[in-house]
């Protein structure tokens, strides 16, 4: 008996895909950060923190580091729909990057990537 490989999937119903949104964030404070990895991991471990590893699984966090933009000390993270207001949250524990105290603020959220970067990057 022969298996035929056609190669190709099926693709996903858009029902099925998971809806995400981008959460624009700013860093408040006295020194720039230039480093993105000490921004990221910072972020991550504080989500892990708060959430848990389940939790960070199902809110699909990423920190997307072409976003970044070290003049304006901005930055974008894709998250599900479902769990804005968790990364929110998360945002608000971090108090140091680098050994320098930092505030992040959230400055705003978008369901498509170009209108996020268009609306808080520039």
């Amino acid at each position: 008996m022969e298996i035929k490989n056609k190669g190709k999937l099926k693709p996903l119903l858009p029902t099925l895909k998971e809806k995400k949104r981008y959460l624009a964030f700013e860093i408040i404070s006295d020194n720039p950060i230039n480093e993105f990895n000490g921004v990221s991991e910072e972020i991550m471990a504080k989500s892990l923190e708060l959430l848990g590893q389940l939790g960070v699984a199902k809110a699909g966090i990423q920190i997307l580091a072409e976003c970044w933009n070290p003049n304006m000390q901005r930055g974008l993270i894709r998250v599900n729909n479902k769990h804005v207001d968790e990364l929110k949250a998360s945002l608000s524990f971090v108090e140091k990057i680098n050994d320098k105290d930092v505030i992040i603020k959230s400055v705003g959220v978008s369901g498509i990537i170009n209108k996020a970067k268009e609306r808080y990057l520039k």
